[in-house]
């Protein structure tokens, strides 16, 4: 999976394994493994109940101290401890060692024998509820140690089906988990089963169904008041955003959870590396998507200027048109009647255009001061060569001023 899956069962687990076991990391483990050693097992199965008791936790003490430095014996001290309380009777010792080596192989990605015993420390739940004995108390167990065992193996079970590709599945356990934070009130727990809904949702490519779990453990985040899973959330919403294409509401995510983060400095490292590769995914996008707006707006800016260009020369090419049309039809009123020598008439145009020959003044010259195309001019000096029956413009300003025309 590409997206980080919080440890659900290890925050849950806190309040139920303080009450077997209160702190392993104040124990000399050395000094308990030599306890142990001499309980061979003939030694234990002449054992006395209240020894085999004391076997059993000091079996379960190591399992937990040797949890976060060795996991093979942490391991081999489960199932020592597990082969007590299944022999004795005890229900919940043997449900915590089960989920326990469950944990183990979950961690190693053995996931089939994972789930056994994860089914099999539920089993022990189950039988608790209905009314299995326990050894310490007389009332047997509460409802509230009940549920918490029981929701820390719906999330525990709820990640082994997410990672082993059953969604569904790891769906109902997830929401058989929430409903007992529910009845609790244990909102960082449902901020952490929410965050690992969104990301199994993301995984997906599901971002409609991914959005609402996110909101949701940020809600539940900011209720707890943990600015770490606060962080967590804002980081699953930041992802989000980016992989949907929205970096500014991205980067806004990330900039604040990062905030949180940088007041845990010493705590979930890989999240924090995952915070910052997703701002940086974020910046290097908004870069593409800024030289490619202003490679948009430079070809825009290109098309408006050829097109204002395209427009401009239609207007004179439909201009000189017009103006050429006029000047055929003139042509062609005038050749119906030969005029005979100073019985030449002038049009306002072509008078215009004459006395401006006579001034010396250049076709372009002539079309500038009229606002008339050349081509136009062009048209009017010949119609004049021709009204004038001269050869050229010098002859014909010659006779024009002959009879007085200019």
């Amino acid at each position: 999976m590409r997206r980080l899956i919080l440890p659900l069962v290890l925050l849950i687990l806190t309040s139920v394994s303080a009450s077997a076991y209160i702190d392993h990391r104040g124990h000399n483990l050395d000094s308990l493994e030599r306890v142990v050693a001499p309980w061979t097992p003939d030694a234990i199965d002449a054992a006395f109940p209240d020894e085999l008791a004391a076997l059993n936790r000091a079996y379960r003490d190591l399992m937990l101290g040797y949890e976060p430095i060795n996991g093979e014996k942490s391991m081999f001290y489960a199932r020592k401890a597990m082969a007590i309380s299944r022999k004795q009777g005890w229900t919940n010792a043997t449900g915590d060692a089960a989920r326990h080596i469950g944990q183990h192989f979950y961690a190693q990605e053995l996931y089939d024998s994972a789930l056994v015993y994860f089914r099999e420390s539920l089993d022990c739940v189950e039988k608790m509820a209905a009314g299995a004995a326990s050894p310490t108390s007389s009332d047997g167990y509460s409802e509230k140690d009940i549920d918490d065992s029981r929701s820390a193996l719906y999330g525990a079970i709820g990640n082994l089906y997410n990672v082993m590709g059953d969604i569904p599945t790891a769906m109902d356990y997830y929401r058989k988990a929430g409903a007992i934070f529910d009845k609790y009130g244990w909102n960082e727990s449902n901020s952490v089963l929410y965050y690992n809904i969104g990301e199994t949702w993301v995984d997906e490519k599901d971002y409609k169904l991914a959005l609402p779990a996110y909101e949701k453990s940020l809600d539940y985040a900011r209720t707890a008041g943990d600015s770490l899973l606060v962080a967590n959330a804002l980081k699953g919403l930041g992802g989000l955003y980016l992989d949907t294409g929205k970096t500014w509401k991205a980067l806004r995510c990330l900039e604040e959870a990062d905030r949180y983060y940088s007041l845990h400095d010493d705590q979930e490292f890989r999240f924090r590396m995952e915070n910052l590769d997703f701002m940086s995914k974020v910046l290097q996008a908004q870069k593409k998507a800024l030289v490619w707006w202003i490679v948009v707006l430079a070809a825009l800016v290109i098309l408006l200027i050829v097109l204002f260009i395209i427009l401009w020369r239609l207007r004179r090419i439909r201009k000189e048109q017009t103006e050429a049309a006029e000047v055929m039809d003139e042509t062609l009123e005038e050749l119906r009647a030969v005029p005979t020598d100073q019985t030449v008439e002038l049009k306002e145009r072509e008078r215009q255009v004459l006395t401006l020959l006579a001034g010396g003044k250049t076709n372009p010259q002539i079309a500038e001061t009229l606002f008339l195309s050349p081509e136009t001019i062009k048209w009017y000096r010949k119609k004049l060569l021709v009204k004038f029956d001269a050869p050229t413009s010098a002859a014909l300003v010659s006779k024009a001023k002959d009879w007085g025309l200019v």
